[in-house]
Parts: structure tokens; sequence; C-alpha cells
């Protein structure tokens, strides 16, 4: 990927801050991939957690208000009738079927794993939450090669990035046989020169370029693990399937009493 006869050697004194700032670069590009893979794992296990467990919640919403309408309609009571109202305000609409099964539907329409949902019967899943080790590798090597921060100037900056959205939208769909293409297309094509630190002024600059960017990173992972699927994600990082597993028989558990009080006597 480097031309050395395009080198030009650094100035005295310089050559220490160089190392350090390629060394910040590395650091911060690893910290990147971190970052992005906890990313796709939150976009991808909410999506999952969305189609499983989305019937149940709105079931028990359902069933919660249906309760609450049989109380005030006995009691007649204006308290009740408030309660009734709100338990009811807080039902939202079931998902549309495209929302829930989109890309897992036979050519009938919705098939049984809707009912399966919401009776714990098993269910087909949707693919894999995670992106496997050969696309963590396959990306780990590109972001490695073709990350913007290594460019030696705006036009490469600008010929990476576009590169890496598609890298980012092909690790996202833990595709690694496009991965795979894309690392060979970045090979293919022309070999960018390698940054010349001519300044120490400059140096320096890209050394706070770079801790102002892991700042920014460093909040942004710190919002994914705050969020409600980052903090499941971390309760299971080797198995999220069981977790989601283990809330879905609660909420099943919920909605079958609440189900018997609705059909009992006393509603």
């Amino acid at each position: 990927m480097t031309n050395p006869e395009t080198e030009v050697p650094s100035e005295p004194g310089t050559e220490r801050l160089e190392q350090a700032v390629r060394t910040a670069e590395q650091a911060l590009i690893e910290f990147e991939i971190a970052v992005e893979t906890f990313r796709v794992e939150v976009d991808n296990f909410s999506r999952l957690h969305h189609q499983r467990l989305g019937p149940l919640y709105a079931r028990l919403e359902e069933l919660d208000a249906l309760i609450a309408e049989a109380v005030a309609a006995r009691s007649g009571d204006p308290e009740d009738l408030r309660r009734a109202q709100e338990a009811r305000a807080l039902v939202q609409p079931m998902p549309g079927v495209e929302e829930l099964f989109g890309g897992w539907l036979d050519a009938d329409g919705l098939p049984p794993e809707a009912s399966a949902m919401l009776t714990g019967q098993p269910v087909t899943p949707p693919r894999r939450v995670r992106p496997g080790d050969g696309a963590r590798k396959a990306y780990r090597e590109l972001v490695r090669l073709a990350h913007p921060d290594l460019a030696p100037d705006e036009d490469d900056r600008r010929r990476r990035e576009a590169f890496m959205v598609r890298v980012n939208a092909a690790y996202a769909a833990g595709d690694e046989a496009l991965l795979r293409e894309l690392a060979g297309e970045w090979a293919a094509g022309p070999a960018p020169e390698r940054r010349r630190p001519d300044r120490a002024e400059e140096l320096y600059a890209r050394l706070e370029w770079l801790a102002r960017r892991k700042e920014m990173l460093s909040a942004v992972a710190a919002e994914l693990e705050a969020s409600a699927i980052g903090s499941m994600i971390k309760m299971a990082p080797e198995d999220p399937d069981g977790l989601l597993e283990e809330v879905a028989a609660g909420l099943r558990a919920q909605i079958a009493e609440r189900e018997a009080r609705l059909a009992g006597p006393a509603g």
C-alpha cells in the first residue's frame, strides 16, 4: 500500500512525534471498530427484540385495558373510568406484518410464527444477530487499510469515506463474502501516499484532533451502553437469544395471568 519512494524524510526532532501520531491513529481505529461492532449488535438486537417481544407487550397492554374497562363498567366509579381511559390510551397499535416479519414470511402471508410468539411454540428465527467471526476479521482488516483518518489529502479522504460507507453496510449485514470482495477492490485500487508530517505544528494539531475524536466516540459508546438494548446485551453478551427467551417467558406468564383474570367470574 505504501510507496517508499514517495515518502519525504521527517524534519529533525519530529520522528518521535510522528510515531506518537501513528500510534494514536491506530488506537483510534481499533476503538472505532469496537464502537461500530457494538452499534451493529445494538441495532440488530433491537430489531430482534421488537420482532419477538413486540406482540407480547402489545397483548399485555390490551389485556390491561380490557381489565380496567371491565372494572369501570361494573363499578361506574369516575376514578375507575379515568383509569380505564388511561389504560386504553397506552395501548399501541400492533406493528404491521412487514415491520414484524420482513424477510422471514412465507408466500402465504402471515404464517404460524405470529401466533407462536404468543403461545411459546418454536419460531423460525431471523438471521444471526451479530456478524460472524469471519466478517469481523474482514471488517477489521478493511478498516485498518481504508480508514479515512489515514488519508494524506482531502481527495483521498473523500475516496476512503465513500468506500467505508459500503464497508459499513456490508458489515452491518454480516456479509463476509461482500467484505472480502471489497478487500480485493481496495487492494486493486491506487495506493495512497502516506501522510507526510513535515511540521511539528501539523503533528500536534493531528494529535489534538485524534483526542477530540476519541472523546466523541467515547460519548457514543457510553450512550449505546446506557440504552435499554445495550444494557440487555451487556447482561448476556454470549447468549442474547437466551435472554430474550427468558423475558418472553415472563411476559407469556403475565399474559396468561391476565387472561385468566379477565375470563374469571370477577372479570
